[in-house]
């Protein structure tokens, strides 16, 4: 704490923590557990979610192709990927996605805050409350084949503007024929689905998952980046089971491969 500098921005988590108690040295030890907690759960969830990732190219191997292709489109194998190119790999992003509906892992528990009825129950004050995550990802009410694995689900066409430095095909205009602007034009490009309202991986409401935007960032980070430089595999592909409802590995966690691409 001797050497934290009080006035300057935090670098990372820890600074922020002894900030905290710098400025409240009343703060009990529950606390500071609650916050270590949530911070090193958040990194075991990004562990979890990565290589739950990597098992669905391993037993699907044309969702791994999709992924390369994308990838290899955009960054042509001459830089890593970063964060800010999520948005320019729509079926990376997907695949994260549905890793998480496939997983459909209850998190965040809600405790009622008052005498309560939901859809004919009563609810007690003081009852924890869970949402129903298994349900909402694997209704056929929500999703058409629930059962299968299909990143292309989270996936949609989106009309976005571009602009055109010219009229026509050879860009020959002369002076007068040339437009003051840059003409605009709508093409058609594949997005990610936003504002799902029966995806909720990470709970909803005021006590929603504080680590979400640390686990699926880093997530899309880390499987992007290995994805462009291996091809994933897996020794036995009868190993390749999930536990449905349940986002954790098992205790004894299959073998992957990974093989160097050759770019």
């Amino acid at each position: 704490e001797l050497d934290l500098d009080i006035e300057g921005p935090e670098k990372d988590f820890l600074d922020g923590l002894l900030k905290v108690l710098h400025e409240d040295p009343t703060v009990d030890r529950n606390t500071i557990i609650f916050m270590l907690e949530d911070f090193l759960g958040g990194h075991s969830s990004v562990g979890n979610l990565v290589m739950l990732c990597l098992t669905a190219v391993a037993r699907d191997p044309e969702v791994g192709r999709k992924i390369r292709a994308e990838l290899d489109g955009l960054t042509k194998g001459k830089r890593p990927v970063t964060l800010l190119d999520r948005h320019s790999l729509p079926y990376t992003e997907a695949t994260v996605f549905e890793c998480l509906r496939y997983a459909s892992s209850p998190i965040v528990p809600h405790v009622a805050t008052e005498n309560a009825a939901i859809s004919g129950y009563g609810v007690e004050k003081g009852t924890i409350v869970f949402i129903n995550n298994y349900e909402l990802n694997t209704s056929e009410e929500y999703w058409n084949e629930p059962e299968k694995f299909d990143p292309s689900r989270f996936l949609e066409k989106t009309k976005v503007r571009v602009r055109r430095n010219s009229f026509c095909d050879s860009g020959m205009e002369s002076d007068g024929e040339r437009p003051r602007k840059p003409a605009e034009t709508e093409k058609e490009v594949w997005s990610v689905k936003r504002n799902i309202p029966h995806f909720l991986p990470f709970s909803i409401g005021k006590r929603t998952c504080i680590g979400q935007t640390l686990v699926t960032t880093m997530s899309f980070v880390m499987f992007a980046s290995i994805m462009q430089e291996f091809e994933i595999g897996a020794e036995n592909l009868e190993d390749l089971r999930q536990k449905p409802a349940c986002v954790a590995l098992p205790k004894d966690t299959y073998n992957l491969f990974l093989i160097p691409r050759k770019h």
